[in-house]
């Protein structure tokens, strides 16, 4: 079927983190200004229907009228398994599927269950916040291995030799890897990868590889896992998930794919909450298995928002740097060509344009001059945010 991702969905009055967050965005201290007429573009969920075959198979589950506690059937890790053979040719045994209630909590739990208290665990930053949460709110030591940015192209790589040094020092027990790379948009390439995890399996450093946006990438990109191109891949963890990709992160379902079985039982033990809602089941099993079809409209939908964010850039607020991201649904933008400070892009933004966004300080010290926009809402939507912000900026340029 077609689906038309222009249609505006209200979502106020439905309990929503963005849109009717308000007072706890406020409260955070994220932004002084929170009414009716915000544009909150924040936080990595879609103002998009999810696709029809979830949607009827949900509607099936509440017809049954009873919502007790749940197993998982072959179906779900079949599911799976054919999803990911189909989509990145790559294999994965049914006993290695570990499910997590959500991503950023089985974060914590890798941390918890793979490092002791002290322990070095390594990112790149700039990063997705949880990442450092997760670090430091267990009594861990942070280890940055910045990605290094080339200000002309807007291109992030990996600082390899920093990397490896990292990697040696003895107390360095972890690195979460996030491939594609939220905020950047890189997607790593296999040969990058392989570096890395020899590396870390050289020096016993585990790898939590969070891939949960490898399903959105741009025409002319590919996504390869980690535990797919690497020669050796005992020592990796996965993280995949539905939520990402086809808008169901309010059902909190999360794989951890982990081939090494002793690795596998320590994480799993970890685990408070081992079961998920019959909902969570229904979703993803009619997702991987019948949603392709909306998936492939809706890449092709965030090319074409991207590609309008670019050519509006480009027209109205030059000295933004921007480019589209190789893989995720958020753009990352660097304001420092403006020459003011973060907090007056900040002001212009969130208090005067009322448009809320996430200040790139959120991911670490490199994202400074950096907002992040998540742009998976009906291009309307996107087109008056950007309305907005740039009427702010029209004495700058």
């Amino acid at each position: 079927m077609k689906y038309n991702f222009d249609e505006i969905v209200n979502r106020r009055g439905t309990n929503s983190v963005k849109w009717d967050g308000g007072k706890y965005i406020k409260a955070a201290g994220i932004t002084e200004r929170y009414d009716d007429e915000t544009i909150p573009l924040f936080t990595a969920d879609m103002d998009l229907p999810v696709p029809q075959p979830v949607i009827d198979a949900l509607h099936k589950t509440v017809d049954h009228r009873i919502f007790g506690y749940s197993i998982f059937p072959d179906e779900y890790y079949e599911a799976i398994q054919n999803w990911f053979k189909r989509r990145h040719e790559w294999d994965i045994k049914k006993e290695e599927i570990v499910y997590c209630p959500g991503t950023v909590y089985a974060t914590y739990v890798a941390v918890r269950a793979l490092t002791q208290p002290g322990d070095g665990v390594m990112i790149q930053r700039p990063v997705y916040p949880p990442f450092t949460k997760a670090i430091v709110e267990n009594d861990r030591q942070v280890v940055n291995n910045p990605l290094i940015y080339d200000k002309e192209s807007g291109y992030y790589s990996i600082d390899f030799d920093d990397f490896e040094r990292k990697a040696k020092d003895e107390n360095t027990k972890l690195f979460i890897l996030c491939n594609p790379h939220n905020p950047t948009g890189r997607i790593f390439k296999p040969e990058e990868l392989k570096r890395l995890s020899k590396i870390c399996a050289e020096n016993n450093v585990i790898i939590v590889a969070d891939e949960i946006h490898g399903d959105l990438i741009r025409r002319n990109q590919t996504f390869e896992p980690i535990a797919k191109v690497a020669d050796q891949k005992d020592h990796i963890i996965t993280f995949t998930a539905v939520n990402k990709t086809f808008n169901l992160a309010g059902l909190h379902t999360t794989n951890a794919v982990i081939s090494n079985p002793e690795l596998r039982k320590t994480f799993s033990n970890h685990i408070d909450v081992k079961s998920a809602m019959p909902f969570a089941i229904s979703a993803l099993i009619a997702a991987y298995n019948e949603g392709e079809e909306w998936l492939e409209q809706l890449l092709e939908y965030l090319d074409g928002t991207m590609e309008w964010v670019i050519g509006f850039l480009a027209e109205k607020m030059p000295k933004v740097k921007v480019v589209i991201p190789e893989g995720t649904y958020v753009m990352w933008m660097d304001f420092s060509g403006y020459g003011i400070s973060p907090k007056e892009v900040h002001d212009r933004i969130y208090n005067k344009a009322n448009v809320l966004l996430q200040d790139g300080q959120m991911f670490g010290e490199e994202g400074r001059d950096f907002q992040r926009i998540c742009i998976p809402s009906p291009r309307p939507i996107i087109k008056e945010a950007f309305e907005k912000i740039a009427k702010e900026f029209e004495d700058l340029n």
